[in-house]
């Protein structure tokens, strides 16, 4: 797999079914291996070791719906109330950070109304502070350490 810009960690790889699989921590158990997996469990790995983020506060692959349609957060930031925080959306580092990637987190929280949005592709993060109060958002320089929230 491709070399993020991420910290490493103890990566836990093994094959399933004639296909690779990489364990959540989060999930506790094995999941297929994907560019965009890869991503996924590099950056939970760097909230929790380097930004100081609960692991009990994180949760990956929530089923959100509007209607009949099902959407898919890729990862959702509880606080202490177990309200939503903050969304992150991770892609294959093959992937740009668009506005249609933006797009897509901002539909997610129109249900979820929370207070970050984020965005990776291992390569490059971008954060978001949403202020609902003046009807903006400001992009952050970095993500914040969790104490900051």
């Amino acid at each position: 797999m491709q070399a993020l810009n991420l910290p490493r960690y103890e990566i836990k790889v093994r094959e399933k079914g004639g296909r690779l699989a990489i364990f959540d921590d989060l999930r506790r158990k094995y999941v297929a291996l994907t560019a965009e997996e890869w991503v996924r469990q590099h950056f939970v790995h760097y909230l929790i070791g380097h930004l100081g983020y609960p692991a009990g506060l994180l949760a990956n692959e929530m089923q959100l719906q509007i209607g009949d349609k099902h959407l898919r957060c890729d990862t959702l930031l509880y606080n202490r109330e177990l309200q939503p925080l903050m969304i992150i959306e991770y892609k294959a580092p093959t992937i740009a950070l668009s506005q249609r990637v933006f797009d897509q987190i901002t539909a997610y929280n129109l249900l979820l109304h929370v207070d970050y949005l984020v965005m990776s592709n291992g390569l490059q993060h971008v954060c978001c502070r949403m202020d609902y109060e003046h009807h903006t958002y400001t992009f952050l320089e970095d993500i914040p350490h969790h104490s900051q929230l």
